[in-house]
This record gives structure tokens, sequence and C-alpha cells, in this order.
């Protein structure tokens, strides 16, 4: 029996450091998680099926290998789709025969089609954004892909002027001349974009009024007049009129606290708040072009004559802009740009790819622009313990485990995404050299007990 008991004893301090040394060499691998190997004492049982006081345990054995999903330590790295999970959680990745496996080892990269994947081509599980609104469709689980194709450009719809002008200006005693700074208080520009992403100059002229005109809002007690070219050249593209011709785009009024109380459109009346339409009744389109034309049609005769100009658009549908001026100010200091802002951008192409906390992949484009592409999904089990490992960290789904619980970074129990970090094993490798030690001992011990029965044996055998 002895034998026996002590063949068990050297079968567990084996398997024991079978385990220590499976996590000691573990210890640099992305996403590792140590095993504890758990023991249970082995007795004989009566035939009612229970031990009794006199019963001599017989042994021990190996009742489970499990593992321990602690937090490990993270390590930051250059790579932007390094991603570390702090908190609870793990990836969800597609293997290439189809199978869900799941890990906590982040690195990952694009192969050539734009899926990310990680060094075994398995592909990252996320949450595709919606072509329509480009909200992400959290109903839609699928491949994360990104999209390198450029993005497309969008015409300038809405344009702010964030400016001061200077409460001591004086009205200029010459009429205004869009080449002649001394009958201009002050001078602004903003680029603009048309539907084809080709970026435009909108100048911007400000005039001291001598007197406010007699339809602005009440509490009116300065007003500026402001005129507009694009280009170089007038909002149709017909050259810029001569001195003392142009007419104002619209008037802005200001109260004694040098507040805006309200704009004028061209025709003098009031917008009803703090913008000009460049799209007004009596303007013309922004971004419209000049060509010059081939003539009327020689069987019908319509048209225009050779050599006349044809405006043609080439600002698209709708074409125009709205130019605001809710923080205009008129106070006493030299006038200025505080902010100017607009909402159109030329074409882009990707120079870079960003991952927030919540998992959301956005594509950085040359033009400044960010896109959202998608997010990553993050699942998590009721039993962890239950998962079954599959090697290159990773684990498979169980009866044990019960079904994943998915959804976006930083809900419910689901940690955050780290991105440009990585999560490192979380063997502790001291701890593991004492555990060494211990199962060493362990082991010679159990061989000791062996060598001790085995003179007994021959002690035994040499009666006479």
């Amino acid at each position: 029996m002895s034998f026996r008991t002590a063949l068990t004893g050297l079968n567990a301090a084996s398997a024991d450091l079978g385990v220590i040394s499976n996590n000691i060499a573990n210890n640099n691998t992305t996403g590792f998680k140590a095993s504890r190997a758990e023991f249970g004492d082995i007795y004989s049982l009566s035939d009612l099926g229970t031990s009794t006081r006199r019963s001599i345990g017989t042994g021990v054995k190996l009742n489970a290998v499990s593992q321990q999903f602690k937090q490990g330590n993270l390590e930051t790295t250059s790579n932007p789709l390094d991603l570390a999970i702090d908190g609870e959680g793990f990836f969800s990745l597609k293997d290439n025969d189809g199978s869900m496996v799941y890990t906590r080892a982040g690195a990952f990269q694009l192969n050539k089609e734009g899926y990310v994947v990680n060094s075994l081509g398995q592909k990252l599980q996320g949450y595709q954004t919606n072509p329509t609104t480009g909200a992400i469709d959290l109903g839609t689980e699928s491949d994360l892909q990104t999209q390198t194709a450029n993005i497309d450009p969008k015409q300038t719809t809405t344009g702010e002027y964030g400016v001061n002008l200077n409460a001591g200006s004086v009205a200029p005693t010459a009429a205004f001349d869009f080449g002649d700074s001394r009958t201009y208080n002050f001078a602004s520009a903003m680029t603009v974009f048309d539907s084809l992403g080709n970026d435009h100059s909108l100048n911007a002229y400000f005039v001291r009024a001598g007197a406010p005109p007699a339809a602005a809002p009440a509490g009116t007690t300065a007003a500026w007049q402001v005129f507009f070219n694009i280009d170089g050249l007038q909002l149709d593209g017909s050259p810029l009129p001569a001195a003392g011709a142009a007419q104002p785009y619209g008037t802005l009024c200001f109260d004694a606290f040098g507040d805006i109380v309200g704009t004028l459109n061209a025709a003098g009346v009031a917008t009803g708040g703090n913008a000009i339409s460049l799209t007004g009744a009596g303007l013309p389109p922004l971004g419209t072009g000049i060509v010059p034309t081939n003539g009327p049609d020689p069987l019908t005769g319509a048209g225009i004559p050779n050599g006349a100009q044809n405006p043609i658009n080439i600002s698209g549908t709708p074409p125009g802009v709205t130019i605001k001026f809710d923080s205009v100010t008129q106070y006493g200091s030299p006038s200025g740009n505080n902010e100017i802002t607009q909402d159109g951008y030329a074409t882009g192409r990707v120079v870079g790819v960003d991952v927030g906390e919540d998992g959301s992949i956005s594509g950085r484009y040359s033009n400044g622009q960010a896109k959202v592409l998608g997010q990553v999904i993050l699942a998590n089990f009721r039993n962890t313990q239950g998962l079954s490992p599959i090697g290159d960290s990773s684990w498979a789904e169980t009866a044990a485990s019960g079904q994943p619980v998915k959804g976006p970074p930083g809900t419910a129990s689901l940690g955050i995404v780290r991105s440009g970090a990585l999560e490192l094993s979380n063997v502790e490798l001291s701890e593991q050299l004492v555990k060494m030690i211990s199962a060493q001992r362990n082991f010679q011990a159990n061989a000791q007990v062996i060598s001790t029965a085995d003179q007994m044996t021959q002690t035994l055998l040499q009666m006479r």
C-alpha cells in the first residue's frame, strides 16, 4: 500500500512541476494566464460507500489545472493596433475554420484586405458602421475591416467668423473698393470647399456704417456692412466691380455693450438671426465659375453670342454657404480674428488609425478629418474557469463556461481597451520559483517513502 500511495505522490509532484514549468516557460507570453495544480486526497470506501474512522488515505490525485484570470501588467508599444484589455473580458476572434476563439492577447495588424487580424490570421470581431449615417451599428457583428479608400470631400455649407471689430473705428469717407484698404476697416479670409474638394478663399470686408439702418433691430447702436468676394472675383465668378459699385451682402448690428443683436440681408431686411446667407434672393450661388461659350446653337439660334461668358456652377448642389456671426463682437480693441471655422473639407487619404477606450476604431485622414471605421467587441463568461485552453493564449467556449456575453468595451462588466499596449503574462516568477522548490521537496519525500517501504519489504523477505 505504501508503494502505491507514494507513487501517487510522485505523480502529483511531477504534475505540479509540469504546471510550474509551463508557467515559467510562458513568463513572456502576451496574454498568458498562469495555471495552478489543484489536488485532492484519496480514501478507500467501506461496503456502505463511506470511509471509516480507521480508514487510511491511499494517496493524492490531480483534480484540476485551473488558470488564474487575474489582470496582467500592461506594456506600452508603438503600434496603435496593439490592444490590451484593462478589466474583464476577452477579444472575440474568428478562426480560419469559422469557429470562435477568445483571447486576451491583443497584438493585431491589418492584412492585405484591411481586416484586423492576429499573427495566426484570426479575424477580430466588432461592430461595423452604418454606411448611411456613419454611426456604429450595434446590431451587426462581423469581421472588423478598415476602409482604406479616400474619404469623400464635403462642400462647405456653414462658416463662422469669430472676429472682433474695433468699436473705435470710424466710417471710411470714400466709397467701398475691394482693391483699396482705405475704404474698409477690416478684412478676413476663410477657406471654403466646393463639392469636388477644391479650396477657395472667401474674403469678408467689414465697413463701419455712419449710422444704423432704419430696419436695424431694437437696441442697435452701431452697424457694419459686410462685402464678400471669392478667389478675387465676385460670388458669381465675374470680375470685381469698380470702386463704389459693389453692394454689401449684409449688415451686422451691435448694441451698446458690443454684442451682436442681429443681421440684415442684402436687401436691408432683418434675417431674424446672426447669419448672412450667400444664397439668398437676388444673390448668385457661391462657387460659380465663368467659362466662354461657343455661341448659340447653329440650328435653333438658342444660347448666347460668341465670346460671351456663361456661368456654370462648380460647387455642386446645394450651392452657397451660410455665414454665421454668433461670436462676433465690437469691443474697444484692435480688430482681429479670434476664430474662423467652416464645415467643408477636401478629399483625404488614411494616414493613421486610432482606437479609443470604448473600442471605436477611427481613421485619421490627410485632410485633418477623422472617421469611425468600427468598434471592437469584448466577450465575457459567467464561469471563466470553464473555458477550454486551446493554446496560443486562447480559449474556447464550453458548456461549463456558459455562452459569451458580448458588448462594447466599458459597458456592463466589460473592461476598457488600451491602444498601443499589450497585456503581459500574469506569471509571478518569484512565486513560481518558490513553488518549484516545494514541488521538488515533495517529489524527494515521496521517493524517500518508496525507498523506506522497499527496505521494510526486504527485511520481511529476509526473516527465517
